[in-house]
């Protein structure tokens, strides 16, 4: 909900300063991947929450002259990686992962100075009552999907690593394989329940629901991830099989919102609801 009383300049100097801070704080974990723990801790929370700011008072439409929320495929974006920085501060607290820091550092820093440079678009009002849990079940289930992938990455490496090192169970980074490997599953597992969910919400309870790119996209990934869960119950799928249909499931998925609304938005320019 708009809060009347910030100006538009005012709001955009809000959002300006949270996006510095984090993408500052942010890029010194990409440059300073060594430093001592306590400076890397500090430096994630000061980053989660700036870049939690940034995307309260994006989404809310602060400074904007009719009530209702702002989105877009930048802001999604941001959120869905700032939940999966949220899974690895808790999950590095007790389970090593060293390479993850900064890369995810570096990927956050962009998605948000992506998102203060593309904030998104008015969306003055509902269509129903709801939308607004349509939406956050659906970027729950980005999140989940997004950790789920982050595991899977660190699987097929751990799994290069052991044939590497010829069968060798627990790896360097300190997680055996059958832990990683049961920790996706169950992420995996979570999003298709909180993405079943956003669906189901979204046919029976909003009103322009349509099959067009996005929904048939979003489809598509649902059943590509459905059918992994299928195959690994039915047939034990696991390893790179495994991992690629999450890929693609999960490729999907990005397509579906964050790919069609950077055509809308970027490249057509058309307005929301166009």
């Amino acid at each position: 909900m708009i809060l009347s009383f910030v100006s538009t300049s005012e709001a955009e100097s809000l959002l300006a300063g949270s996006s510095l801070v984090a993408a500052l704080a942010y890029g010194a974990m990409v440059l300073r991947p060594e430093s001592a723990l306590g400076q890397r801790t500090a430096l994630w929370v000061v980053a989660f929450v700036a870049q939690l700011l940034a995307l309260a008072i994006d989404i809310a439409g602060l400074g904007l002259d009719t009530a209702g929320a702002r989105f877009g495929f930048a802001p999604a974006l941001s959120m869905t990686v700032w939940l999966i920085c949220g899974v690895y501060m808790v999950e590095s607290r007790f389970v090593p992962l060293p390479g993850v820091s900064r890369v995810l550092a570096g990927v956050a820093a962009a998605v948000v100075v992506l998102a203060w440079a593309f904030p998104g678009e008015s969306r003055p009002q509902a269509g129903s009552p709801w939308a607004p849990l349509h939406w956050v079940l659906g970027l729950a289930s980005y999140g989940l999907f997004g950790v789920a992938v982050l595991h899977a990455a660190l699987l097929n490496r751990a799994e290069r690593q052991m044939r590497l090192q010829r069968g060798q169970n627990t790896l360097a980074m300190g997680m055996p394989l059958l832990r990683l490997e049961r920790l996706t599953f169950q992420f995996v597992t979570a999003g298709v329940v909180v993405l079943s969910l956003a669906i189901a919400l979204g046919w029976w309870f909003t009103p322009h629901w349509r099959w067009d790119h996005k929904t048939l996209l979003s489809v598509l990934g649902w059943l590509v991830l459905c059918g992994l869960l299928a195959g690994r119950r039915m047939f034990g799928w696991r390893g790179r099989r495994a991992t690629r249909w999450l890929y693609f499931g999960a490729a999907l998925l990005l397509l579906s919102y964050v790919g069609t609304r950077f055509v809308l938005e970027v490249v057509l320019q058309r307005p929301y609801g166009a």
